[in-house]
């Protein structure tokens, strides 16, 4: 190796060393809520029993039913929307706001009573308060929210300079980066090394995936780039059009209703349907339907006059998923693969896995750095006990 290659060497073994120092905790914390969410779907579902009922063969009632059960037991809240989540289910009616203070509940009912199963404080829940970990490490979001964002990138410049030094200098060297070569005399600091790197390098790839679909959720200027570079011409921030007031041009029947047979009509093949609440004189109303259980890119998102119901196009990604291109979709396929699930549930294991990973390799990094400073400290104290080649206390004799 070249004198220049071991000064740019040592260069980044700083950089990786320091970034790795300053945004470790970070990292973890990040890393191990995102493996504790991994699986919350699939862990929700085993005891969550309110969230299902048993099918009959009744009709499921219209949305202003729940509407008006919901707003009865939550009055001074916030109603978003009604969501049917699917055949088995119960519907649920989403508050969701900043005043009177911020909140996020959910009502069960009964699809055919409209009765009120269960009311949910979501952010009482387990899951909800390991995705604000995951998303703001429990502070307020104008702290927290960058603060996770800019760590996830240092983490990708930390990826690629661990890159740059798990190169090997010989062949002897690279036996021991590609696998784990232990015996039962190895030491734990062998071991400690070897998980570090050998983990490492062959996570990097999938890490770095992670890492920048984390980055799109959470840099505005990173996202906007990426869906530009990928030929992405619409707008990526989410803003709902609006309804032209007619005064006493309404039907007799509620709006929200005639919305979600329309939506039932026209989305046969979907597994879910959502329709949003009227919130003020202009405002449109935002359904959305989804042909799969599983992913949310293919949500089709629709928004109707709220007095003449026609259908209002948007200039942004949220819309009609036959008018998306392959920029659109790839942004909005950035959920599930964030989190594995456009890859099924073998990509949900996958994503465990990477985010367990992802949360060793500070421990075993500060294990590494830690390991070395005491050893130079011990080097350092056994010069200094030294005088012109032998150790002071023979000298003395």
């Amino acid at each position: 190796m070249t004198q220049s290659a071991q000064r740019i060497k040592k260069i980044l073994h700083q950089v990786h060393l320091w970034l790795g120092l300053g945004t470790g905790l970070v990292v973890f914390i990040v890393s191990i809520t995102g493996c504790l969410y991994a699986f919350q779907k699939e862990i929700q579902d085993l005891y969550q029993d309110y969230r299902f009922t048993e099918v009959k063969d009744l009709p499921v009632l219209p949305p202003s039913v729940f509407e008006a059960k919901a707003r009865g037991r939550l009055p001074e809240y916030h109603l978003h929307a009604i969501n049917y989540p699917g055949t088995g289910k119960n519907v649920e009616a989403i508050f969701y706001g900043l005043e009177p203070e911020e909140h996020y509940f959910i009502s069960y009912h009964d699809p055919y009573t409209a009765e009120i199963v269960h009311v949910q404080n979501m952010y009482k829940t387990f899951f909800q308060w390991v995705l604000i970990g995951h998303y703001y490490l429990w502070l307020p979001p104008v702290i927290g929210q960058p603060l996770v964002a800019y760590s996830t990138l240092l983490f990708v410049i930390m990826l690629l300079t661990g890159l740059v030094l798990w190169f090997p200098r010989n062949k002897a060297a690279a036996r021991q980066r590609f696998w784990f070569r232990w015996k039962s005399s190895t030491r734990w600091k062998r071991k400690n090394y070897d998980l570090h790197n050998i983990l490492g390098f062959y996570s990097l790839w999938l890490l770095l995936v992670v890492a920048l679909t984390g980055m799109i959720f959470g840099i505005q200027w990173f996202r906007t780039s990426f869906y530009a570079m990928t030929g992405g011409k619409k707008s990526t921030v989410y803003v709902d059009p609006v309804s032209v007031a007619k005064n006493g041009e309404r039907t007799d029947r509620p709006v929200i209703d005639l919305i979600w047979e329309k939506m039932q009509s026209e989305h046969p093949d979907a597994v879910s349907i959502e329709v949003h609440t009227i919130e003020s004189d202009t405002s449109v109303i935002a359904a959305n339907a989804n042909s799969r259980d599983d992913v949310y890119w293919t949500l089709d998102y629709r928004y109707f006059d709220q007095y003449t119901l026609e259908e209002i196009p948007v200039d942004h990604i949220y819309g009609r998923l036959h008018n998306a291109d392959g920029a659109d979709k790839l942004l909005r396929m950035n959920y599930d693969i964030h989190v594995g699930a456009i890859l099924g549930f073998p990509g949900k294991i996958l994503a465990f896995l990477l985010s367990l990973t992802a949360a060793s390799l500070p421990v075993t990094g500060t294990m590494v750095w830690w390991g070395r400073r005491r050893k130079n400290k011990s080097s350092r104290k056994g010069r200094a006990r030294v005088s012109n080649g032998v150790p002071a206390e023979l000298a003395r004799e």
